[in-house]
């Protein structure tokens, strides 16, 4: 059950941080303000910014005030390293992906041991649900794994 979970969590992982390469890949040939638009996107696979996600995250989760500032520390801190990988064109696409997963993955899991085991199931349950919308939203080999809509 853990492996699979790790499984979507890093297929989930994978599609929220490349589609917004994809989008700069394809506008690279064009002018350099082409490139707003997929930072811009960026964003929103990743929420505006760390301080708005933890506003999310606290009103889903109902998160203490001491939670609220170590969850924001991590976003942050997720945040400048995602910003410096997209920066850094010496790696290739595949390995700026694989990074970006790895902190991702990093950053999920130092966030979920912070929360008490009520904020934890809520935390699974959506991260289920973006694992899910990632299957039906650009996932590689999308039509051959798309999930059902989710259960309310």
């Amino acid at each position: 059950m853990i492996k699979q979970y790790l499984l979507v969590l890093l297929a989930a992982s994978v599609i929220s941080v490349g589609a917004p390469f994809a989008a700069a890949q394809s506008s690279n040939d064009n002018s350099p303000n082409n490139q707003q638009p997929a930072q811009g996107n960026g964003g929103w696979h990743h929420g505006p910014d760390p301080a708005q996600r933890t506003q999310e995250l606290t009103k889903k989760l109902k998160l203490t005030s001491d939670q609220q500032t170590k969850v924001q520390d991590i976003l942050q801190s997720e945040h400048s390293q995602m910003e410096t990988l997209h920066q850094d064109s010496s790696l290739s696409q595949q390995d700026r992906r694989a990074k970006m997963m790895d902190i991702r993955k990093t950053n999920d899991t130092q966030i979920r041991a912070l929360l008490d085991s009520t904020q934890q199931k809520k935390w699974d349950e959506m991260q289920t649900k973006r694992e899910q919308w990632g299957g039906r939203h650009g996932a590689p080999n999308g039509g051959d794994q798309q999930a059902p809509p989710p259960q309310q």
